[in-house]
């Protein structure tokens, strides 16, 4: 019965070549779930992150659009990586699932908020009420290491690592880096993140880079492409074809 229900999938999955992606789907599932636990079941005591530069740091709410640009830049550069270059995507992936088990460690174990919202608007824009929209549907706690800033950086390092020829023109490098600084400064501009919170995402990124990077330390997934090719051939009555 299940691999009845579950046949059109991998049938999909092969004919586009997709059922590679699907670990990191599967945990970004599981991290959505468990991230929403964690937010919801109140806690007797969390860590303050915050540093006296927050204090500094002007509030800027235009920055909310290169903020809000993250879904897209995250998703966009984990389709093109895995559409372009299967190696740079496994080394991606990595580093997203690492990163982001860290985080959830860290909020798990170490429950953190950040003191830095503004109690009103200065100004009433577009901006600004989007903003208190996402105020609204986002609280400030569990915010160290910053997820934005992480999954970010983490993009822009393994493409701007890739081999790819698009990858590769200095045109498309320069929109990927500026991108990508935006959406990192929007975070402290915003009160989304405190400077704590953006420093160590990037430290935590740097550690993915030497282990993974330089140490070639990347998960490549060939047991699943292979339980996955297995299982469409089980269903459908075919050889499997090599994994890609």
């Amino acid at each position: 019965m299940m691999k009845k229900l579950l046949y059109p999938f991998a049938r999909c999955s092969k004919r586009h070549g997709l059922y590679h992606i699907w670990p990191l789907l599967f945990y970004m599932a599981a991290y959505l779930v468990y991230f929403h636990i964690i937010e919801v079941i109140p806690r007797s005591y969390y860590l303050t992150i915050t540093l006296p530069l927050d204090r500094v740091i002007p509030f800027v709410e235009v920055f909310v659009v290169p903020y809000m640009s993250w879904f897209a830049f995250v998703a966009i550069g984990i389709a093109g990586c895995y559409l372009a270059d299967r190696d740079t995507y496994d080394s991606l992936a990595t580093s997203l699932m690492l990163g982001m088990t860290t985080f959830l460690f860290v909020s798990t174990f170490l429950p953190n908020r950040q003191p830095l919202r503004l109690i009103e608007m200065p100004r009433d824009n577009v901006f600004t009420r989007m903003i208190a929209q996402l105020w609204k549907t986002d609280t400030p706690t569990n915010v160290w290491p910053s997820i934005h800033v992480f999954n970010t950086a983490a993009v822009e390092m393994a493409i701007l690592k890739s081999n790819f020829r698009l990858f590769r023109k200095t045109g498309f490098r320069i929109v990927l880096t500026v991108w990508s600084v935006l959406i990192i400064l929007s975070t402290v501009f915003i009160k989304q993140h405190s400077v704590f919170d953006m420093i160590t995402a990037l430290l935590l990124i740097a550690v993915c880079y030497f282990r993974i990077y330089r140490e070639n330390a990347a998960f490549r997934f060939e047991k699943w492409d292979a339980f996955a090719l297995r299982f469409e051939a089980e269903a459908s009555g075919e050889p499997p074809d090599a994994p890609a």
